[in-house]
């Protein structure tokens, strides 16, 4: 870090290392995460990596998490039981806002069939994500299990992933509506069927 820039107050260090882990591999994919690259683009001395994280896969592993929680936070899972025009614009607008946390994530999903050693973190992160849908739904009154649940966030988590890669919102956008449209319709079923 040069005397010219500001100095990282205490603890920035540690986000400043993970928002560069997340660039990084967003743009070159993790063959790009080593100890000088991750310190450059974060505008630190590499030695903070192990003062921090002690390892390169520990940093990942936390920068995993954090990219979770946010992305949790940032598309407003807890709308996700409305499924409408107003979450999939929250939802579109969150991606489109900070694309290198969705990257980051399928890049590690896909890093993890590889890597023996990153399956049960990306295990124990999806089914945080599965979580949240459940929860969201049942916090609306919408009785379904942890399997469909499961199944509403692969549809989401495949549009995020055509949304990134071929873009076209509007066409995203109506396929989250329709996801929203079949989660009622599956919802009013099981209601009637327990009637």
């Amino acid at each position: 870090m040069s005397a010219t820039k500001d100095r990282l107050s205490y603890g920035e260090g540690r986000e400043a290392l993970m928002h560069a882990v997340m660039h990084i591999v967003a743009m070159k994919g993790l063959r790009g995460v080593t100890y000088r690259a991750v310190a450059a683009q974060a505008g630190v001395n590499h030695n903070l990596i192990a003062h921090h994280f002690g390892t390169l896969e520990a940093l990942l592993t936390a920068t995993m998490e954090q990219a979770v929680d946010g992305a949790i936070r940032n598309t407003e899972l807890a709308l996700f039981a409305d499924l409408d025009e107003r979450y999939a614009d929250v939802l579109i607008a969150s991606v489109s806002s900070e694309p290198e946390v969705h990257l980051f994530q399928f890049e590690m999903l896909l890093e993890a069939r590889r890597r023996p050693d990153l399956r049960d973190p990306m295990r124990r992160l999806y089914e945080n994500y599965v979580d949240s849908v459940q929860a969201a739904l049942q916090a609306r009154g919408v009785p379904l299990g942890h399997d469909l649940s499961t199944a509403i966030f692969a549809a989401l988590d495949g549009l995020m992933l055509q949304f990134l890669t071929i873009g076209n919102p509007e066409h995203i956008r109506i396929a989250v509506i329709t996801l929203g449209k079949m989660v009622a319709s599956v919802s009013k079923q099981g209601q009637s069927e327990a009637h």
